[in-house]
């Protein structure tokens, strides 16, 4: 082995770093590769895409422990509260309208399917109350009443067979 003295090694290390430098600039990052990569991406591979990482989220999260869910919740918590502690008060107007809009929408989804739900029971107990009702049809609207001169189904008279027309 030859005698390396301090000046040449510096020297060695230079050229490498320069070499470094000079390979990261002509090699695009990893980060960069993948940024292209969504770039080009069509609406359905992106959609697929998507739905793996959130498939694998889930999956992930179904597996970890109390302590584990414990310590990413709080360091949700606090990147959110970092971040809106970072944020002007155009953007915290902008989200906190956004968050009253969500809230808009879901309290009505709910009603819609509270009502939704209502209908449903009203149509079921109505079966069960009224299971077989006979259609009944009076017929035509066509008698004319002597008196006040408005028409009456023909049915429509006393047990004397006097039509008395409404007071």
């Amino acid at each position: 082995m030859l005698p390396v003295d301090g000046r040449q090694l510096e020297n060695v290390k230079g050229e490498l770093l320069k070499l470094k430098k000079k390979e990261a600039a002509d090699c695009p990052t990893m980060a960069q590769r993948g940024q292209d990569r969504r770039a080009e991406e069509t609406e359905k591979q992106r959609n697929s895409r998507l739905s793996d990482m959130a498939q694998r989220g889930q999956e992930r999260r179904a597996e970890e422990t109390e302590e584990q869910r414990n310590r990413r919740l709080a360091v949700m918590a606090q990147r959110g509260q970092e971040r809106r502690a970072e944020e002007t008060d155009e953007q915290r107007n902008s989200r906190l309208s956004a968050m009253l809009q969500h809230a808009r929408e879901r309290r009505l989804n709910v009603i819609k399917g509270q009502n939704h739900h209502q209908i449903q029971t009203f149509y079921a107990a109505r079966t069960v109350l009224y299971p077989i009702v006979e259609e009944h049809n009076c017929g035509e609207m066509d008698n004319l009443c002597l008196k006040c001169g408005g028409l009456y189904f023909r049915n429509e008279k006393n047990t004397r067979g006097i039509y008395t027309h409404p007071r």
